[in-house]
């Protein structure tokens, strides 16, 4: 597996980073398994693993630290904070200077690590001063609990006002953003991956199978639709315009796959690391089936007949059903659109 720069920091990962968040009960309860799926991946040369303090309500991290005890230096290790802790407690969360200071503490001791490698913000926060969370783990760094920034699920405006609050501010910036990429969700193209490009960050894609539209089990024949645990069902809702519109994209997208002498998994992991503004996608299995059907695709380059049929399929910087975005929402609020606002007498 040929490693890849990470931004402008030196630092050396795989194209492929394992996703823990199927590790635990949102996923593979067994911990035996979970673990062994980890050092197969490890074995096969990945180096960067990621997963989340809410994943399984911090189970996940768990297993990951149970995972890497005695293999802790192999790894580039990323987790983030964010997403409520606990639904009573509304300080159990976001990213004030009081809840980071408290939550890395909780991944430190779940992972088994005195340090984390990428320490990312999980969703942008509208209510928290940028400044206020880049300044409390600005501090982490200079304590060595963590070595570098990250953000995710950010749009290009919040990615360019966290760079320019951090030159401001003097503190430690971004280097990294994990948005979603894929097959059917090209909205990054637009404005994300730009920004990325253009401040020197490691992009880490996540759901490269769009939350299993692109797992290759399902097309317009089928019985059952794609499931997730990590989408509303609405998401899958057959009915919708925008979801035929994805499962027809699909039928051309398993189409060209078999055309192409792959599998549909393989053509969308490859499809999302062959792009040059991407580092690594983000791969969550939950079997080691399911990660043996992902590895192949780091050695795979999709020749530009190839590129040229996909981008007739779903257009460059279109994601076909915008609710499967998971970023930018936050950005124009019902009473920011032009239409909701009163008229004027």
């Amino acid at each position: 597996m040929q490693f890849r720069p990470l931004g402008r920091t030196g630092v050396q990962v795989s194209p492929l980073c394992l996703g823990a968040m199927m590790f635990g009960p949102w996923g593979n309860d067994d911990r035996a398994d979970s673990i062994r799926i980890i050092h197969r991946a490890l074995d096969a040369g990945i180096n960067f693993v990621d997963t989340a303090d809410v994943y399984s309500a911090g189970v996940s991290e768990e297993i990951v630290g149970q995972a890497l005890d005695g293999r802790r230096d192999e790894v580039f290790l990323a987790t983030k904070f964010f997403m409520p802790m606990n639904q009573d407690d509304p300080n159990m969360r976001g990213g004030s200077r009081r809840w980071i200071i408290r939550a890395v503490e909780d991944s430190l001791r779940r992972l088994g690590t005195d340090y984390i490698d990428l320490y990312q913000v999980h969703r942008p926060s509208p209510g928290t001063d940028v400044e206020e969370t880049l300044g409390a783990l600005s501090d982490l760094v200079r304590q060595g609990k963590i070595r570098y920034l990250g953000s995710s699920s950010y749009s290009g405006s919040q990615i360019v006002e966290a760079q320019w609050a951090a030159r401001e501010r003097n503190s430690q910036r971004f280097v990294t953003e994990q948005p979603p990429y894929s097959l059917l969700v090209r909205g990054i193209e637009y404005d994300v991956l730009p920004a990325t490009l253009r401040h020197g960050m490691g992009t880490l894609t996540y759901s490269p199978l769009a939350g299993g539209w692109l797992s290759g089990r399902w097309r317009k024949d089928s019985a059952s639709a794609p499931t997730s645990s990590a989408r509303p069902p609405a998401r899958f809702d057959m009915s919708t315009p925008a979801n035929q519109r994805k499962l027809e994209a699909v039928e051309q997208l398993a189409v060209l796959a078999e055309k192409s002498g792959m599998t549909l998994i393989q053509l969308a992991v490859a499809f999302v690391i062959n792009h040059p503004g991407v580092t690594s996608a983000i791969i969550g299995p939950r079997t080691m089936e399911q990660l043996e059907a992902f590895l192949p695709a780091a050695d795979i380059e999709l020749p530009a007949d190839v590129l040229d049929r996909i981008d007739e399929i779903v257009v460059p910087g279109v994601t076909v059903n915008p609710a499967d975005n998971s970023y930018g929402d936050h950005e124009l609020q019902a009473g920011q659109r032009r239409r909701t606002l009163p008229r004027s007498a």
